[in-house]
Formats: C-alpha cells, sequence, structure tokens
C-alpha cells in the first residue's frame, strides 16, 4: 500500500480558524467598548490594522517558505527510530512534547537576539487585544529554530502530524490575547496558559520581563522556574521596554533585524563582540552601556527596596531573576 495513503489529511487548523478569528475579534472590541472601563477597551485602529497586516504576512510568508522547514523535517524521518503512526494517543503525546519544544523556543526567542529578531514583533503592539496575537513573524523560517522539531521527527512523530499539532497550538494561544477575561477556575490556571498568565508574558512591568513562556501548558513554567502570576497591585503595561513607535508592518517586521546587524557591524569590535549582539539576549551590549533584564530587575529592586524577593524579581539588587535572568525587550540603540 502506498505510505501517502496511510497519512491523514489533516487540515490547516489556522487556516480553517481564520473566520473565528475575525468574528473573536469583533464580539471582544464590542464588550470592550460596551462594558469595560475604557481604558481597558484596548482597541486602536492603526495598531489593529498593524496586528491584521502583519498575521497576513506570516500567512504569505508561511506559503512561500513554509516547504524549508517541511523539507528538513521529511529528510529526518527517514532516521527515525520509531513510528508513533497517527492514533489518537500518538497525536495526544505529540501535542505535548511539541508544547514542551514550544516552551523552549519560545524561551529562546526571549534570550537570544538572533531569535528575538523574528519574534519581537509580537510583543511590540502596546495595546493586548485579539488581534495582537495575529501580530506574528514574516522571518520565523530564516532563524532556523525548526530544528528542535527533529528530535520528536527521530523518536518517531511523522512531520505532518507535528505541523498539525503545532497549528492547534495557535490557534489555542489565539483566546489568551485578551483583557476581556480576568483569571480562571484555580484548577485551569494551574494546569494551562490562560489571559492572565499571558497578560504577564506581554507586561513590560520589571516584575514581569522574561516569564510566562508557555503555549499551550503553564506547567512548564511552573517546572523550569519561569511562572510569575499576575498582581493585582501592578497590572500588566505592554509593548517593548523601548517602543518603536510606528504602524509601519514592514518597520516592525524588520526594525529589529535591521538594528542587530547594525550594532555587528560597529567598526572597531572584535569579532566575539559581533558575534555577541547576534547571540547574546537582547539588551546586551559589549560595553555594559545598555540594561538588560537583570539590570531593569535589579534597578527596580534598589528604588523598590520592599518588593525585593517578590514574584518576578531577586532578593537584592545583585541577587538572581527567580523568573529567568536572561535580557529582553531593550531594541538596540
Amino acid at each position: 500500500m502506498n505510505l501517502d495513503q496511510l497519512i491523514p489529511n489533516y487540515p490547516d487548523v489556522t487556516q480553517v480558524a481564520i473566520p473565528f478569528f475575525i468574528i473573536a475579534i469583533i464580539a471582544e472590541l464590542y464588550l470592550l467598548k460596551r462594558f469595560a472601563d475604557q481604558r481597558k477597551a484596548g482597541f486602536e485602529t492603526r495598531d489593529t490594522l498593524t496586528s491584521l497586516l502583519m498575521g497576513t504576512g506570516n500567512v504569505v510568508s508561511g506559503l512561500l517558505f513554509g516547504f524549508i522547514a517541511f523539507g528538513v523535517l521529511m529528510w529526518a524521518w527517514q532516521f527515525r527510530i520509531h513510528d508513533f503512526g497517527f492514533s489518537w494517543w500518538a497525536v495526544l503525546l505529540c501535542f505535548i512534547l511539541d508544547d514542551l519544544r514550544y516552551y523552549w523556543y519560545h524561551r529562546i526567542a526571549h534570550r537570544a537576539r538572533w531569535v528575538w529578531a523574528e519574534h519581537v514583533n509580537h510583543h511590540s503592539s502596546q495595546h493586548y487585544n485579539l488581534s495582537t496575537a495575529l501580530r506574528q513573524s514574516w522571518t520565523g523560517t530564516f532563524t532556523g529554530m525548526f530544528i528542535l522539531r527533529i528530535p520528536l521527527v527521530l523518536i518517531g512523530f511523522h512531520p505532518v502530524m507535528i505541523a498539525f499539532v503545532g497549528g492547534l497550538n495557535l490557534v489555542y494561544q489565539f483566546w489568551i490575547h485578551t483583557e476581556a477575561i480576568g483569571r480562571m477556575w484555580k484548577p485551569i490556571e494551574a494546569i494551562f496558559n490562560t489571559p492572565s498568565h499571558h497578560r504577564v508574558h506581554h507586561a513590560t512591568n520589571p516584575r514581569y520581563l522574561d516569564a510566562n513562556y508557555a503555549g499551550t501548558l503553564i506547567i512548564w513554567d511552573r517546572m523550569f522556574g519561569t511562572f510569575v502570576p499576575e498582581l493585582d497591585e501592578d497590572m500588566p503595561r505592554y509593548g517593548l521596554v523601548r517602543n518603536i513607535g510606528t504602524f509601519n508592518p514592514i518597520k516592525v517586521a524588520f526594525h529589529e533585524w535591521w538594528a542587530m546587524f547594525a550594532d555587528a557591524s560597529r567598526p572597531g569590535l572584535t569579532l566575539r563582540e559581533r558575534l555577541g549582539y547576534i547571540v547574546m539576549p537582547p539588551g546586551w551590549s559589549h560595553d555594559g552601556s545598555r540594561a538588560d533584564t537583570a539590570r531593569i530587575k535589579a534597578d527596580y529592586v534598589a528604588r523598590h527596596p520592599d518588593q525585593a524577593g517578590m514574584p518576578g524579581l531577586p532578593g537584592g539588587r545583585d541577587g538572581v531573576n527567580e523568573a529567568g535572568n536572561g535580557a529582553r525587550r531593550v531594541p538596540a540603540e
């Protein structure tokens, strides 16, 4: 029997979900404008349009370049040590393991500037609503982070299944980009990524930097020490530590790539310093002139010593950041 006949014809769930995305965005806009505190009615026309254009560009990028990642995974498939097939339990196991893979990809994306350059656009909105979920990268393929899925292929999950569960994960993450939903039932908050947890991830408050990397399951952050709860006394503020101040989708998509290579090509640097501007966390500089996450947190504690040791903050000016000590969201000067 032809092997292709054994591979399920999984739908492209992100494409199927597009009408739902649009309907949900309209419903959220209505609900926030009609019932919520106007200060939290977090839609701005130009910002929302930029997010929609970024989402469209992401779809086009996937159509043009998606074959690269898929081709590499199909090449790796020949070296598999097992074949889990396509049973429901195999799909479930693949989803859980790919969600763990997503956690580490997401953590790397905030800790290595090369990957941050493609991920930063998702954090560039100063608003937090369902349209923000569509503000996706155009350059993800070129960072090469699809190689994190190769171990899943080698242990026996078919690339078609991996692509399917990856789409499910992205669709799940859509609904958590909202201020319209507060904290949920405690067992759900304990296991799953929720709007409350993800608001923390998008926040620029010092205590919230580099936290809550989860895709679907927040248990990974709890396991690996990167979980920080949302606090009523420190409500999230969104965007970048230094916002880029543009609604131009081209600039949103490529501004950090430009800044990164501009830094790396400065005159008078050593090779190690040039590489540092590419692989070190965003905010790193060869002369220490920029503030990374650890310094932002330490400076905050120095100004607010009563907050030392609180969730997401070090125990003192030189303490270790319990929510991850990588730098984040300090665009190159």
